[in-house]
């Protein structure tokens, strides 16, 4: 049987019955090129395999599986992101690239399990590396280095998300709600009830409410969430994962905004220039969020999420470049960077997110290259 034919009325369908335009306002092809051409490290590849995913194949996405596992076969529009991503992919050792980090490899680990074969040989290699050798801290929270036990928040996107498509791909109930404990443990940790700080451990340190930090593991648990619904997991996680996303969103929301109408680098310091990785991440997260409850994540929400999306859409250049960033390598540097890979990323997973809105019947189109608010 062909998974279409297990899928509910298609987004095209959705979008041609409720006479929306999903036009993004700015030259999205562009801006996918230049994330593949920019990216060069395993977060950045997992990172731009994901938003490949949620843009050409969304049935095929967390957000769009109407359930989990996936079907074997894949329908052939799952081949451009495997074509992307298997290159990158290490069919040999504990993680799925060679890596000083024990989170970032892990992003590559969705994608591993679908191409299938060798590669989900692999990704099995990883899941028992981060469960079972990897540092931990004293909570039980797996380390995002390898060296020694380091939470940061960017860990969130990295590993969790695969951890529970692993767990509904083989079925395990338990592991599921692992990959959800480790959300919680990070957040007791970095979180407690508001903006996340960035990094603890001894190698690093960084206690400010960094904005792509927020945004990685908000749009992290927003992927978790989602996996978790599919496969039909516990209630009381999904509840609990809302909680928290939340607590994140509800603190950007209340830090105001910087120049261009951008959150700032470091979301609390006025100090800091307007960034749109940070910007993006988190107005896909809240987009995402929104379509998944919009009576927990509700019109205010998506009202703050479409006019970050409003503010993006500006910073695009006609050749697809996204500034100002922040130096993806130097979080710290003041100077303005048009030069991120994750700023590409971020931009491209928000406008997935703001289709599927649309699509959704839960966020409105553009009229007269503007995204319209929905009143």
């Amino acid at each position: 049987m062909h998974f279409t034919l297990l899928l509910p009325l298609s987004l095209a369908a959705l979008a041609a019955a409720q006479n929306t335009n999903t036009d993004p306002g700015f030259p999205l092809s562009a801006v996918k090129e230049q994330m593949l051409s920019k990216a060069s490290h395993s977060w950045e590849w997992g990172t731009a395999a994901e938003a490949l995913l949620e843009l050409d194949a969304p049935a095929l996405s967390v957000f769009g599986a109407p359930s989990l596992p996936l079907p074997a076969p894949l329908p052939a529009a799952a081949d451009a992101t495997l074509s992307y991503i298997t290159p990158h992919i290490s069919l040999s050792g504990d993680t799925l690239t060679p890596d000083g980090s024990v989170g970032d490899p892990a992003s590559l680990g969705v994608f591993a399990l679908m191409a299938g074969g060798a590669y989900a040989d692999a990704a099995n290699r990883q899941q028992h590396y981060l469960v079972a050798t990897a540092p931990r801290w004293d909570n039980g929270a797996i380390s995002h280095r390898a060296d020694a036990p380091n939470l940061w928040a960017d860990f969130v996107y990295m590993a969790p998300p695969f951890l529970a498509f692993h767990a509904a791909s083989t079925g395990d109930g338990a592991a599921l709600a692992e990959a959800v404990r480790q959300c919680g443990l990070y957040r007791d940790v970095l979180g407690g009830g508001g903006a996340w700080r960035h990094i603890t451990g001894p190698e690093a340190k960084d206690d400010g409410h960094w904005s792509t930090g927020n945004g990685w593991a908000a749009a992290g648990m927003a992927r978790v969430l989602a996996t978790v619904r599919a496969a039909k997991g516990d209630a009381d996680d999904q509840a609990q994962l809302k909680t928290w996303i939340g607590e994140i969103l509800r603190a950007a929301m209340d830090a105001g905004r910087g120049d261009r109408g951008l959150l700032r680098n470091y979301l609390d310091d006025a100090g800091w220039f307007g960034e749109v990785s940070g910007t993006a991440l988190l107005a896909a997260a809240a987009l995402r969020v929104h379509v998944i409850d919009s009576e927990v994540f509700g019109d205010d929400v998506r009202a703050w999420a479409e006019e970050s999306y409003g503010a993006v859409a500006k910073c695009v250049g006609d050749d697809g470049v996204v500034g100002p960033a922040v130096n993806p390598l130097n979080w710290q540097d003041r100077s303005e960077s048009w030069d991120s890979p994750e700023a590409q990323a971020a931009t491209v997973l928000m406008y997935a997110a703001w289709r599927d809105c649309v699509d959704a019947g839960k966020c409105q189109g553009r009229t007269e290259g503007v995204v319209r608010p929905r009143l």
